[in-house]
């Protein structure tokens, strides 16, 4: 057991990383100190503060207690906070739902993200439309889809730096089949896919009915940090630094690349998807007796 008052260095996660850069927030809010000027007011050495801002060690109570006073916070935000912490260095984390800030963290921190889906495109390459139809279909209040939506588009931002993460987007044909909005945000989410991806695979129905059942999920990979395996329902979120977790997730993606049609393979379905449509569209509708 640690010692009361030292922190205690472990391997980081996606979500001490998250409320690490919670507590930086809080001390530049709240103090507008430097993290050198904050750790002389705490009398601790500068590394501790930077270690602990991001998620490379575990704060002990006390020092969280120190924290967060000095930045003007009640014993019931610390009791909050406290409560979320002692799950930071897990190497399962469950989060709600709302938990918006660890997964857009974990993107933006990615050097290579691969991801599949069965139901839906990817969030990363959703058009707005598309997005906003999809929020919108279930059982989300508009404040909840506005929300969500801008989350969303803000998430997308990664792939537009220049250091942007290496993508591989593993999509099952049955996403391309179900229709989200009308025709036209159809095809103009077919068009984002086919002309601004990275790499799209799409795994045709012709797989089988043993991928349909596999759940969404996401596998990054990072300069200094340890790999992490993502999955998500409408009940909880689930963040994995588990090496059997992420063994299994690489020879999930290994199998699935076997399924999968190849990159000229899959933008010919994706323009055949975009040709059908439009087919569909001029074609002369059936006049009403």
């Amino acid at each position: 057991m640690p010692t009361v008052g030292r922190m205690t260095a472990i391997t980081s996660t996606a979500y001490s990383r998250d409320l690490g850069d919670e507590l930086r927030r809080l001390r530049e809010k709240f103090t507008g100190l430097t993290g050198h000027a904050f750790a002389e007011q705490l009398g601790w050495d500068p590394s501790k503060v930077s270690n602990i801002e991001k998620g490379k060690a575990r704060a002990s109570e006390i020092d969280l207690v120190q924290y967060l006073l000095t930045c003007g916070r009640d014993t019931g935000y610390f009791e909050a906070f406290r409560d979320r912490y002692r799950y930071a260095f897990d190497p399962y984390v469950v989060t709600v739902p709302d938990n918006l800030r660890t997964l857009a963290l974990a993107e933006a921190q990615a050097k290579k993200i691969t991801s599949f889906d069965v139901l839906s495109v990817p969030g990363l390459v959703q058009i707005p439309e598309y997005a906003e139809a999809l929020l919108a279909s279930g059982r989300n209040t508009p404040e909840e889809v506005e929300k969500y939506l801008r989350w969303r588009m803000e998430r997308q931002a990664i792939l537009k730096r220049p250091n942007r993460p290496d993508c591989r987007f593993y999509v099952h044909e049955l996403a391309l089949q179900l229709q989200v909005g009308d025709e036209r945000i159809m095809e103009e989410q077919y068009l984002r896919l086919l002309f601004n991806t990275h790499i799209l695979r799409i795994v045709p129905m012709s797989a089988g009915q043993a991928v349909i059942r596999m759940s969404a999920r996401m596998l990054f990979s990072f300069e200094k940090l340890v790999p992490m395996a993502y999955s998500e329902t409408d009940l909880a979120r689930v963040f994995a630094h588990d090496g059997a977790a992420i063994a299994d997730c690489r020879e999930f993606f290994k199998w699935l690349d076997a399924l999968a049609l190849d990159e000229g393979q899959s933008r010919s379905v994706l323009a055949s998807y975009v040709s059908n449509l439009r087919k569909d569209s001029d074609e002369p509708q059936p006049e009403l007796a």
